[in-house]
């Protein structure tokens, strides 16, 4: 990132990243009111899901079991197996097992969710993102145990990556076009996942920073809030 600099030698890289926008799309699609609840009230997800999975109080959260909800929350959303979730924990597989069932009872709403993905998309051979793209998953009903799997993993991740993808590409245009709208010099460079980098002029920063929040959070009104941080620097890895 250290070598990414701005074009002008009195310049600024601006970078804006989504903040946990997939776990967001799940909380939307999902309805779960806990995951609902926890972004709209500014809570720490993770140690939220912690505490729900262990059942105990927020502050009584270690940074262990925080680390454990974390990689439950995203896995979740890629159809992770106890197995996986036991390579990727350094776990044994029953313990993993135990983590997600904990998990799906806990969020039954995400539990609910899963199966209504898989039964469409077993039904209709696609799954969709929120603004209507399509995945086609042939496979979906596949007699191959393995070639079914990874289908059903694709399915349930689909519509919330492809809705995440979807988001980033429309705050992409509208970003662009308010930039060349009011006339200013810097300009977007760069596309990461969940994050975009400007070129920038200094004097132009503050104004800049505006418009890409203002615009990358309003790209779709969703039952919790998209939230973005935007910082700058002499080089991308300052910025980030």
């Amino acid at each position: 990132r250290k070598a990414f600099i701005p074009s002008r030698p009195d310049g600024a890289i601006v970078s804006a990243d989504y903040s946990q926008i997939e776990l967001r799309i799940m909380a939307h699609l999902s309805c779960d009111s806990h995951l609902i609840s926890a972004f709209r009230n500014g809570q720490d997800v993770h140690a939220m899901t912690a505490a729900k999975i262990f059942g105990i109080d927020l502050s009584e959260v270690t940074a262990d079991q925080r680390r454990i909800a974390k990689t439950a929350n995203f896995g979740i959303m890629y159809g992770i197996s106890a197995f996986g979730l036991s390579q990727r924990l350094g776990i044994s597989r029953s313990d993993a097992k135990k983590i997600i069932e904990d998990y799906f009872e806990k969020f039954p709403a995400i539990s609910s969710f899963i199966e209504d993905t898989l039964t469409a998309a077993r039904e209709n051979g696609y799954v969709e993102t929120l603004f209507g793209r399509r995945r086609y998953l042939p496979e979906i009903n596949s007699h191959n145990g393995t070639v079914r799997a990874l289908a059903e993993r694709t399915a349930i991740n689909a519509p919330i990556q492809g809705t995440s993808a979807d988001i980033i590409k429309l705050a992409m245009i509208n970003v662009d076009r308010r930039i060349r709208e009011e006339g200013l010099k810097s300009r977007m460079v760069l596309q990461i996942h969940d994050e975009l980098v400007f070129d920038a002029t200094r004097e132009e920063v503050e104004t800049l920073q505006k418009i890409v929040l203002e615009e990358m959070e309003s790209v779709i009104a969703l039952s919790i809030p998209l939230t973005v941080e935007c910082n700058y620097g002499n080089n991308w890895l300052e910025a980030h």
